[in-house]
């Protein structure tokens, strides 16, 4: 599954999140691979980031890493930078109100008119 995320980071720590991001841990990679994450890739624009995570099963990682020490430690330390993920409101489980809902899709609307 692909799920996209929008955070927003603290004023004036732009530079430092990217800074961050140039060579994360070894041992959060190994976290989030353990959770079933294939891939993670993070847009900014100003203040505002915008991930797109794809994975198994966004909850179920979203869990095993609650719980793993590795990201501990690494949401400890990126916690200096972001101030907080965008809550969607549509769902009662969190990792499921941090996804954005998607509205369109080229391939999809190409598909459905191929098919008639």
């Amino acid at each position: 599954m692909r799920v996209a995320l929008h955070s927003v980071l603290k004023e004036g720590q732009e530079s430092g999140y990217e800074q961050a991001h140039a060579t994360v841990p070894e041992d959060l990679l190994a976290a989030l691979r353990r959770a079933g994450i294939t891939d993670w890739r993070i847009w900014r624009s100003g203040r505002h980031l915008f991930h797109l995570v794809d994975c198994e099963d966004f909850a179920a990682a979203m869990a095993a890493l609650d719980e793993d020490p590795a990201n501990q430690r690494w949401q400890e330390f990126i916690g200096a930078y972001v101030d907080h993920f965008e809550d969607t409101g549509g769902s009662p489980a969190e990792s499921e109100r941090m996804a954005l809902g998607e509205v369109w899709q080229l391939s999809a609307q190409a598909k459905a008119a191929e098919r008639g």
